[in-house]
C-alpha cells in the first residue's frame, strides 16, 4: 500500500527499509510487533487515535490500522489532516494545522482516558 510514495518530502519507502532493516536486526518483518497494522490481534486495544496527513507516505499504513482496529472493535478516530507530511504535529506553533492536529488529540484523551 504505496498510494503515497514519492510525496512525503522527509520520509520514503527506501528510508523505511533502511531504518526497518536496523530496528528488526534479522528478524521476521511479518511479526505483529513489527508490523501491527498487517498482523498484530488488536482485539481487546484501548481507544485508539491516529493522525496522518495526505501527503505522507504512512497514509495507507494508517488507514489499513484504522480498518483492522473497527474489524476488532476497537473505538478508534482516523484524523487525516490535508496537504502536510509525516509527524507535521511537530510545527506546533508555526502551522495551524498542527496547532488544530494537538487540539484534537487533547480531545481524544480528555474523552477517552481521563
Amino acid at each position: 500500500m504505496d498510494s503515497k510514495a514519492g510525496i512525503d518530502p522527509y520520509f520514503t519507502r527506501d528510508s523505511f527499509d533502511y531504518t526497518d532493516a536496523i530496528y528488526l536486526a534479522g528478524q521476521d518483518p511479518n511479526h505483529e510487533l513489527a508490523s501491527p497494522a498487517r498482523f498484530a490481534d488488536l482485539t481487546g486495544f484501548p481507544p485508539l487515535l491516529l493522525q496522518v496527513g495526505t501527503n505522507e507516505v504512512l497514509l495507507d499504513d494508517s488507514t489499513q490500522m484504522a480498518d483492522r482496529a473497527r474489524e476488532a472493535g476497537v473505538d478508534v478516530v482516523l484524523d487525516v489532516t490535508a496537504d502536510v507530511p509525516h509527524v507535521f504535529q511537530a510545527f506546533a506553533g508555526v502551522l495551524d494545522e498542527a496547532d488544530q492536529a494537538l487540539d484534537r488529540a487533547a480531545l481524544f484523551i480528555k474523552q477517552h482516558l481521563l
